[in-house]
């Protein structure tokens, strides 16, 4: 007769290995990297596809804006995913995040612009 610590931890043993194969296989049955659509280069495309638009998204801000200043580009490829999303767009070419600084007076002036081009694969 096996004494309920050997069993107890036997079970728990087992539990362990099932989850770990489980916490492995996850990733195999999603097929979504939970980014959105893909932004490619266009030397990465190997497939024929149509061109839907240009997408560019501008914001502004007045004076510092300490809200985005680190997180520039995570702004802007968001930004050209959702625009691409809302157009049915499998990919964005060439994705470009730029910002430029002006001042008139006292009171700076940012403006951060994203741009890419939407392309729905044939």
């Amino acid at each position: 007769m096996k004494k309920p610590v050997n069993i107890l931890v036997s079970l728990l043993l087992c539990l362990s290995l099932l989850l770990l194969l489980a916490g492995c296989t996850l990733p195999l049955f999603n097929s979504s990297t939970g980014e959105g659509v893909p932004l490619l280069s266009t030397e990465e495309i190997t497939r024929p596809y149509a061109k839907l638009g240009k997408i560019q998204v501008t914001r502004e801000s007045f004076g510092p804006d300490y809200s985005l200043s680190p997180d520039i580009k995570a702004w802007g490829f968001t930004a050209i995913r959702q625009e691409a999303e809302k157009m049915g767009a499998d990919a964005v070419l060439n994705p470009e995040i730029s910002g430029h600084t002006t001042t008139s007076g006292f009171m700076p002036s940012t403006e951060y612009r994203a741009t890419g081009i939407a392309i729905k694969y044939k």
